[in-house]
């Protein structure tokens, strides 16, 4: 069991993240830190009819790319939340445990939040709420390189990443075509396994990606 985490808020983060956060006693959301492009804070990866499907998120402008990442602002000139949520109905509509968390995961596509991080801690409490567990949690209050007394996972934020992790195969939905796809959102463990999903979560073996 991890003592302390600190890990970056994504939107529907990867598999392996959520791994780290349930075999965690305590959890910290680093929010000092600087925005970066292409990360799991503004994307995430779904198993969709033709393989891995990316869900993007746009944000307003950044002209100081040394804002935090708690002002970063959502925009809604193009209308990504309805393309997110059809794309997420089109890939699990017909999966075991989609229906019995549609309603809750509607909630968070009606509604327009400001900020990016406002977003990920709707995301966040959906993902716990749908894996029946709790978590003490906590947020930095300022910004720090390295830290000696908790487990640092901030770099698993960089969507191209390669983790030292072995996923265990799991049914998906369109894996008879495209074969097993690992550590995608952590939506498609949820639709696929339900209940299930914390355990497979709580065995994940994770010490490979910490060296």
């Amino acid at each position: 069991m991890i003592s302390k985490l600190l890990v970056q808020p994504a939107y529907f983060a990867p598999i392996a993240q959520y791994a780290a956060i349930l075999q965690s006693k305590t959890i910290e959301f680093e929010t000092q830190d600087h925005f970066a492009k292409q990360t799991y804070r503004t994307r995430c990866y779904i198993y969709g009819a033709n393989g891995k499907l990316l869900l993007n998120i746009p944000v307003n402008k950044i002209k100081d790319y040394k804002i935090a990442s708690t002002e970063v602002e959502i925009n809604y000139d193009e209308d990504w939340q309805k393309n997110h949520l059809k794309s997420l109905q089109s890939a699990y509509r017909t999966s075991p445990f989609y229906e019995y968390y549609e309603a809750d995961l509607m909630n968070i596509f009606e509604t327009k939040h400001k900020y990016l991080w406002e977003l990920h801690q709707k995301t966040n409490a959906f993902v716990l709420d749908a894996l029946q567990e709790e978590k003490p949690l906590s947020e930095t209050t300022e910004y720090f390189k390295d830290y000696a007394d908790k487990t640092d996972i901030r770099s698993w934020i960089d969507a191209k990443k390669k983790l030292n992790i072995n996923f265990p195969t799991y049914i998906q939905m369109f894996d008879e075509k495209h074969g097993f796809i690992e550590n995608l959102s952590i939506l498609d463990l949820i639709f696929m396994e339900g209940p299930n999903a914390a355990m497979y979560l709580e065995n994940l073996n994770l010490n490979n990606a910490f060296s």
